[in-house]
Parts: structure tokens; C-alpha cells; sequence
């Protein structure tokens, strides 16, 4: 074994460049199927930390009201109580909300995104880890708050936590216990957690306010089929249905979904955005195929030295080597190469942490690189890639026959050629492909940005509204209007780029009545004007429709008046003109006032829905803000100061609205980055790969070169005809790419409702461009061989 190991390395320090890029490649090989393979295994284990990961199901809702089937991934408060009550096999239950809170403690005031409100089990059905106080009384009763640790050091330092008193959305809590932070593969994500009745209106049990996930634990593992069939059994008796006030064909029924399958595998979103199975398989793919490269990368150079090391085999087998003995060699050489392209990989590793973390929007620290699952992975990696990309090479060298060795060294056979040109075809096809696909994503997010969505998202800066806000709101409005370069001031309930408000309106014309599913969006004055709306007939609201919304006499006068979208208008038969005037009752009668331009309030997966908009100031959870462009720093130091000075109880946190929409493409956004970083690499490597070929190709035909450039060839013309062999293959690699990136980039955009079609130009541009590099890496060597004095090449003839 030294000997084998001592004439490995000699053999890497001899050839240099093939050395180099062999363990370049393997070694970028590795690394992402290193890091890869982490975001992959946290992927997987989603939420299985929870001992009790088997038994707990999450409960989804799907309704049917008015031709409309909804489905959501929370439920009304009385879901969780009446299963326990009616459903042996159910031992508990939680509902969760997570939203922002102000939390005060002495001077300290911080808006906190990620407060959970619980019902008591929630530490008994979840296991995460209490720090100091009892997990069995924690949430006992609604004056109690939990921290998280990160949150007892924000807040108290070195100080004890438990005890200590926090002012939570305005009222005071004791702290009862510290728990561990939540790990990030898991859906419930929180930095504090109090009781669920800290939330307001949720006393009363009902099935249809639907803001709660609710989660259920199980006596029986295997019992969720049949308990998901005995709710939905119970949900159709006639008295379900009468206190559901269900009538006709409508229906409301639930689904079970176990804890760990919800991440990958649920269309529906709770807290947090869900991952996709899909992804798990694109990183898979992206980091095989990389590593392909590098392996083929291996193989094909290995292969190719064997022509300068035919005296060493042939003397090895004159004294007496065996077959197995070179094989084993040869492997030894692979393994050896295998191992430092492992601890660079590593290496590598650890340095990219942290801009893999910005790729995969994952929060991965170095020590995860020293758990057992990637030390032991990158180990297996290791023998494998080894003994693989080793075995071909190793097997012909050590098959070929002394006498034949000896006489005129060792020459490539058909079969060697052709794996050769097979192997070029695989990694310039792996290529081709990967830059296709990226084009194609890269397109698609451009045409997000700059797509027209029916309102101006640029310049917007969103205030959230709470606490004592809404009793000030006209003040606080003029207040924010007055700052120089504010340009207009609206507010909504929810910002317009994600509307998930689901109601139900009943439209009544000439042709009687019409019910319909649709989204709705409370909204202040000045919301069409403020977002660069256009109107396709009617107007905006304004101050005198205030006056119809008569609440006295317990709302018997009460009028509402609408603007509805153009699809709504046109689900209901009506011209925008024939709209204005027409009655809509959503709870309250009234006139439709406006027909705003179809805008897109919803991702672009998805077609424009019908909408309805109604004034209202009860439900305002945002301001919006439009200020000129050109003197933002100012403007926000202005908002600063007004809004300490009327809201001096809450600090001034502010987003924009273009960021609020960007981040509804997170996933495609680390898509389009990954498959970047995957194209660049796969091409580095795959020209690497080519560029030692050509370097060996070139030195096996310089005395060919030599008598050429004799005969009056030109440079060019032994470029390319050094070159026409690669790009042949190269074209070839064009050929079978092609059509796979046209069905994988075509499949992908199924997914938008709104999308860019796949141009012939894509594929152009990405064959023009590698041909190019393929031609400028083989004609590096090409030329430089034509320019070297022909007679040093042939002064052995």
C-alpha cells in the first residue's frame, strides 16, 4: 500500500494540469453534493424532532359555497374542541395562530413578528424543549408567556427570565418558562408563545372563522384514514349542517395531513411558506450532475495519460505484477485523488455555508457539517466516486498485454475512443441543458419584474396598524399625508400583491340572483388612486359614501357601497357600465360604485379571480404610502418623525410594497440562482475536461502538426481541424440537450398562470455560445502546437 500510495502522488506532482483539474472538478463535485445533501436531509426531516411526529396530523378545510370549491389550511375555533369531544381516537388538540405583537419590557419596545398563541397542550403535543420552568403549566392560564432563549437574552441578558414580567399587545404576562429556540425544519417558527384565548374573539367556538391551524394528536398512528372518513361522515348530519348553516349542495369538510408531510407535500400554506418535493428533486438532480461531470472529467484524462505511462505498466508486469495488482494501483491512484478532492470539499464547504444559506433561504452554521449524517455521506461519497470513476481506466490498463505495451506503448481502441467522445457528449448535454433551463427561469423572472400587474408596486411604503391606532386613524392619515413627498396615503386590510380574504356576495340584477365565491379586500379611501389603479368605469370611493353606512338602529339602514374587478363584472354578465349601479349584498346591500382594471392580486400561479373591494376602516391592518422616488432617505426620516409623534407607543417598522412582492417568489428566486451557479460550474467543468483532452490530443499529434505546418498549412486551418472532433460531439451534445430542456423549461412553466413561451432564440444563443468556448478551449492547444517550429517535432523522424 505505501508503495501504491507513493506512486500516486509521484504521479500527480508528474502531470500537473491533469492532477489539478481532476481534483478541481471532484472537489466542486463533492462540495455540492456536500451541501446539497444537508438542505436535502433538513428538507426531509421536516418537523420529525417532535417525539410525538406520527401521531399529530394537521387539519385543513375545504368548503363549498355558491358553485365555489375553497381550500385552506386553517379552520374555525371550534374544530379542535367538538373532534375531541366526539372522537375517541383523538387525545388533544392545539389551535395556533402566529402573528406580531408589541412586546414592552421597563424601556425596551420591540415589534415581534413571531408571537404563537397556544392552547395548553401545545407543549405537551409539540416537543420542544423547555429550558427552565414546567412544560405542564406554562400555558395554564392567559397571563403566562413562554420565551424562546434567543428571545430571555434580547430581553433580560444574563438576568433569570422566569418571573419576570412582559407587556404582550398590551397586556402584562409573567414569564413561565424559557424554551429552546425552534429548530428550522420545523413549521411552527416562534419567539414567544401564550395562551390561544389571549387572541380576541376566539371564546366563542364556531366552524367558519378560519384563522387557526389546528393540530390534532392521535392515539393511533394508522387511524387517520379512517378518523378522516368519520369527521367528514359526521360533518354531512343534518345538524352539523343546520349549525354550519350549510343548505343545497355546499359542504364543509376536513382533511388530515400527518405533521411530516405537510412541508413537502401540502398545497396549502400555513405560517410558512411549504417547501416542494419538487426542489428536493431539482437539487438532488443539480448536484449528481455535477458530480457526473467531474467523475467523467476523471475518467476520460485517466484514460488518456495512459499513453505516457505505458513503460511503467509494461515494466511492472515484467517483474511480475499481476492484473490485480495494477488494477489495484490504478484504484489506489483514484481513491487517493478521490480523498484530497473530499478534504478540500469540506474545506469548501464550510467556506460556502454561508452563501448557500442566502440560495436556500436555510440558516445552516459550520458544526452542521461535523454531524454524523455528512461526515459518514461525504465518506461513502468518497469510495464511491473512488472505485467508479476509477474502475474503466484501471480496468484497461491493467488488462493490456506486455509484449504489445513495450513495443509501441499503449493506443486507445475503438471501445476507448468511443467512451472518450460518450463521456465529452454527457457533460457538454448536462451543459447545454442546465444553461437552456436557467435561460428559460432567468426569462420568466424577468417578465415577473417588469410585468404590468394592473397597480404601481414601486415606491410604496407599507406602516402596519395595531393597538390604539384605529381610534386615531383619521388624525394619524393627515398626519402622514402632510410629510413632504408623500404623494397619496391609502389603507387595506392586506396589501394588494396577496389577497387571501375569502368571502361569498349575492349580485342582484333584472335576472334575479346571482352567489359567488370570490376574494374581498376591505379598503380605506384613496386606495384606487394611491396604488395607480385604472378604473374601466364608475369611481373610486370617496368621503360621502361614508354617509350611507348608516350603523344606527342596530344596522338596520346600513348600505355598502363596492368596486368590483372587470372578472367579476364579466362572471356576472355585466359590462363594467352595466356593473355601476347594479346591487351586491355581502352581509350588507349596496350599490357597485366602480370597476377597477383587472390587477393581479394573487401570485402570477395563479389567474385573476373575481374581487370585490368595500370601504372599510374596522378591518385596516396597513398603511400604504406613496412617496416620489427621488429623496426616499428624507421622506422616511419625515414618516419617522410623525409617527413618533403619533404613535409613540409603537416603533416605526415599514416594508415596501416591490419587496412584499418579490418575496412571493422566493422559491423561483433560489431556483434561478442555483441553476446560475449549477450552469456556470457544469460549463467550468465540462471546458476543463476538454481542455486537458485537447492538451493530450495535441501532444499525440505534434509530429501530425508538424509535417502540416511543413506542407504550408495554416494556423487556422490545424485549429480547426484539431477542433472538429470535439465539436462534432459537442454539436451531438446540442442535439440530445435540446429537446430535454425544451420539455423540463415547458414543464416548469405550467406552474404560472401567467408566463413567457420558450423561444427558438434560447436555444440559439446557448448552442452559439458553447460552441464558442468548446472551439476557444481545444484551439488554445491547437495553436499553440502550429506555432512551435515544426522541426523539433520531427527531428526524430
Amino acid at each position: 500500500f505505501k508503495n501504491y500510495f507513493k506512486t500516486a502522488l509521484r504521479n500527480l506532482r508528474k502531470n500537473k494540469l491533469y492532477s489539478i483539474i481532476n481534483i478541481f472538478g471532484l472537489t466542486v463535485g463533492l462540495a455540492a453534493c456536500l451541501l446539497i445533501g444537508i438542505y436535502i436531509n433538513n428538507e426531509l426531516n421536516y418537523d420529525k424532532f417532535n417525539s410525538n411526529a406520527d401521531r399529530i396530523v394537521r387539519v385543513t378545510m375545504e368548503f363549498k359555497q355558491a358553485e365555489t370549491v375553497n381550500k385552506v389550511a386553517t379552520t374555525g375555533t371550534k374544530v379542535g374542541p367538538q373532534f375531541k369531544r366526539t372522537f375517541p381516537v383523538i387525545e388533544d388538540y392545539v389551535r395556533t395562530y402566529i402573528g406580531s405583537s408589541i412586546v414592552k419590557y421597563e424601556t425596551k419596545i420591540f415589534d415581534e413578528p413571531r408571537v404563537l398563541y397556544a392552547d395548553d397542550p401545545f407543549f405537551k403535543i409539540f416537543s420542544f424543549k423547555i429550558i427552565e420552568g414546567d412544560a405542564a403549566t406554562a400555558l395554564d392560564a392567559p397571563g403566562k408567556v413562554v420565551l424562546t432563549k434567543s428571545m430571555a437574552e434580547k430581553y433580560f441578558g444574563k438576568e433569570d427570565a422566569l418571573n419576570k414580567t412582559l407587556n404582550v399587545s398590551g397586556k402584562d404576562m409573567i414569564v413561565s418558562a424559557v424554551c429552546q429556540d425552534a429548530p428550522q425544519n420545523s413549521q411552527l417558527k416562534f419567539d414567544f408563545v401564550t395562551q390561544f384565548l389571549n387572541l380576541n374573539n376566539v371564546k366563542e367556538e364556531n366552524w367558519w372563522t378560519a384563522n387557526w391551524v389546528t393540530y390534532l394528536l392521535l392515539r393511533d398512528k394508522n387511524s387517520i384514514p379512517q378518523l378522516e372518513q368519520q369527521v367528514n361522515n359526521y360533518m354531512q348530519t343534518p345538524a352539523v349542517r343546520a349549525e354550519a348553516r350549510l343548505d343545497g349542495s355546499n359542504y364543509l369538510s376536513y382533511h388530515l395531513e400527518p405533521l411530516t408531510s405537510v412541508h413537502l407535500h401540502s398545497s396549502l400554506a400555513g405560517f410558512e411558506p411549504n417547501g416542494s418535493i419538487t426542489y428536493v428533486y431539482l437539487f438532488l438532480m443539480i448536484a449528481l450532475l455535477i458530480l457526473i461531470i467531474a467523475c467523467a472529467n476523471y475518467t476520460n484524462l485517466a484514460t488518456a495519460q495512459s499513453t505516457g505511462r505505458s513503460g511503467e505498466i509494461g515494466m511492472r508486469k515484467v517483474m511480475g505484477a499481476t492484473k490485480k495488482q495494477v488494477f489495484t494501483q490504478f484504484i489506489g491512484e483514484s481513491f487517493v485523488i478521490t480523498f484530497i478532492a473530499a478534504l478540500l470539499a469540506f474545506l469548501l464547504s464550510m467556506l460556502l455555508i454561508p452563501y448557500f444559506n442566502n440560495i436556500t433561504g436555510t440558516q445552516f452554521v459550520v458544526k452542521v457539517l461535523f454531524q454524523p449524517v455528512p461526515v459518514v455521506s461525504l465518506f461513502v461519497f468518497c469510495i464511491l466516486v473512488s472505485f467508479f470513476a476509477g474502475l474503466y481506466p484501471a480496468l484497461v490498463l491493467s488488462g493490456t498485454q506486455i509484449i504489445g505495451v513495450l513495443k509501441k506503448g499503449f493506443t486507445f481502441t475503438g471501445g476507448n475512443n468511443l467512451l472518450r467522445k460518450g463521456l465529452i457528449v454527457v457533460q457538454f448535454s448536462i451543459s447545454i441543458f442546465l444553461i437552456i433551463y436557467t435561460v428559460v427561469i432567468l426569462q420568466q423572472m424577468n417578465f415577473m419584474q417588469t410585468k404590468n400587474l394592473g397597480y404601481n408596486k414601486n415606491h410604496v411604503v407599507v406602516l402596519p396598524i395595531g393597538g390604539k391606532m384605529k381610534k386615531d386613524f383619521q388624525n394619524i392619515k393627515e398626519a402622514i399625508e402632510k410629510v413632504p413627498g408623500v404623494e397619496g396615503v391609502t389603507a387595506s386590510y392586506e396589501t394588494p400583491e396577496f389577497v387571501e380574504w375569502g368571502d361569498g356576495i349575492t349580485a342582484i340584477d333584472e335576472k334575479g340572483k346571482h352567489e359567488i365565491s370570490l376574494n374581498a379586500m376591505p379598503v380605506d379611501l384613496d386606495f384606487i388612486g394611491t396604488l395607480k389603479m385604472q378604473l374601466a368605469a364608475g369611481r373610486d370611493f370617496q368621503q360621502s359614501d361614508f354617509a350611507i353606512m348608516d350603523t344606527s338602529n342596530d344596522y338596520a339602514n346600513y348600505r355598502q357601497p363596492f368596486i368590483i374587478n372587470e372578472t367579476l363584472a364579466k362572471k356576472l354578465g355585466w359590462t363594467p357600465e352595466q356593473a355601476i349601479g347594479k346591487i351586491i349584498d355581502k352581509g350588507s346591500p349596496g350599490p357597485v360604485v366602480g370597476v377597477v382594471k383587472d390587477f393581479n392580486f394573487s401570485s402570477l400561479h395563479n389567474p385573476i379571480g373575481p374581487l370585490v373591494m368595500f370601504l372599510s376602516r374596522d378591518f385596516a391592518n396597513n398603511f400604504m404610502v406613496r412617496i416620489a422616488g427621488n429623496n426616499t432617505k428624507t421622506t422616511l426620516s419625515n414618516l419617522e418623525n410623525v409617527w413618533k409623534q403619533r404613535v409613540p407607543e409603537r416603533p416605526f417598522n415599514f416594508h415596501f410594497l416591490d419587496d412584499d412582492y418579490n418575496n412571493l417568489y422566493q422559491a423561483e428566486q433560489r431556483t434561478s440562482v442555483l441553476f446560475s451557479v449549477a450552469a456556470g460550474l457544469a460549463i467550468i467543468l465540462a471546458c476543463l475536461g476538454l481542455f486537458g483532452l485537447a492538451a493530450f490530443t495535441t501532444v499525440q499529434r505534434t509530429k501530425e502538426i508538424g509535417i502540416r505546418r511543413v506542407l504550408g498549412a495554416t494556423v487556422s486551418g490545424i485549429a480547426m481541424l484539431v477542433s472538429s472532433n470535439f465539436l462534432k460531439l459537442v454539436a451531438v451534445a446540442i442535439i440530445i440537450a435540446a429537446p430535454l430542456a425544451w420539455w423540463a423549461a415547458n414543464n416548469w412553466l405550467q406552474d404560472f398562470a401567467f408566463r413567457i413561451p420558450v423561444q427558438l432564440f434560447v436555444f440559439l444563443i446557448a448552442a452559439i455560445v458553447t460552441m464558442l468556448i468548446a472551439f476557444i478551449t481545444v484551439s488554445f492547444h491547437s495553436v499553440k502546437a502550429a506555432l512551435a517550429n515544426p522541426v523539433k517535432s520531427l527531428r526524430t523522424e
